[in-house]
C-alpha cells in the first residue's frame, strides 16, 4: 500500500500483521479519489473505521485541510499514527466508537465509511449522520462495501447519488444538498 499522489506520494503505508483490518485495495482507493478528485483540497475529512488510515492519509496528501481518524481498535489507532508519521502528515487520531463519535455533532466536508463488511453498521452510521447532521452543505460521503450489500437511502437533504462497482467492492456516494 502506497500513497498515490500529493505531498506524501509514493510513501509506503504499514499494513496490519493480521487480518482483523481489511485495507482498501490500491485500485479501489484510486477509484475513490477519481470520484472525489475535485472535492478534497481544503476540506475537513472524517475517516470512520480508519484501519490503516490510508483514505484519510490520501486525502491529507492531496491537500485536505484536516482529518479525524476514528477506530475503536487500539492496534488500528497505533497503526494510523505510525502511518501519519511516516508520511509527515498530521491528523487527529481517536480510539472511539464510530456511532458515539458521530453523536458529538462535529461537521465534516468529506466522510469515508468503511466498517468491517459483516458488521451491519452501514445503515446505523448513515442514519446517525442523517439525524445528527454531521455533513456540511454540499459535502460528500463515500461508503465502501461488498458488492452484494444494499446501501440504504438517506432522508433529505441527504441523498444517495450513485453506486460504483469494482470487482467484489461497491462504493456508494452520498451528498448533502446545499440549503439556501
Amino acid at each position: 500500500m502506497r500513497v498515490i499522489t500529493g505531498s506524501a506520494r509514493g510513501r509506503k503505508l504499514k499494513t496490519p500483521e493480521n487480518y482483523d483490518i481489511r485495507p482498501t485495495t490500491d485500485n479501489v482507493k484510486e477509484a475513490v479519489f477519481n470520484i472525489i478528485q475535485f472535492d478534497v483540497e481544503g476540506r475537513r475529512v472524517l475517516d470512520l473505521f480508519a484501519g490503516t488510515g490510508q483514505l484519510g492519509i490520501e486525502a491529507l496528501s492531496r491537500g485536505a485541510e484536516s482529518c479525524v481518524f476514528i477506530d475503536r481498535d487500539r492496534k488500528a489507532v497505533s497503526l494510523v499514527k505510525e502511518n501519519l508519521e511516516a508520511c509527515a502528515l498530521r491528523g487527529s487520531v481517536l480510539q472511539a466508537d464510530a456511532l458515539g463519535y458521530l453523536r458529538g455533532g462535529e461537521k465534516f466536508d468529506l466522510i469515508f465509511i468503511d466498517p468491517p463488511y459483516d458488521s451491519g453498521l452501514y445503515a446505523p452510521v448513515l442514519e446517525t449522520i442523517n439525524l445528527v447532521d454531521n455533513l456540511s452543505d454540499g459535502g460528500i460521503i463515500i461508503c465502501e462495501t461488498r458488492k452484494e450489500i444494499e446501501l440504504p437511502q438517506m432522508r433529505l437533504p441527504y441523498r444517495k447519488v450513485r453506486e460504483y462497482r469494482y470487482g467484489t467492492v461497491k462504493l456508494g456516494k452520498y451528498t448533502k444538498e446545499k440549503t439556501l
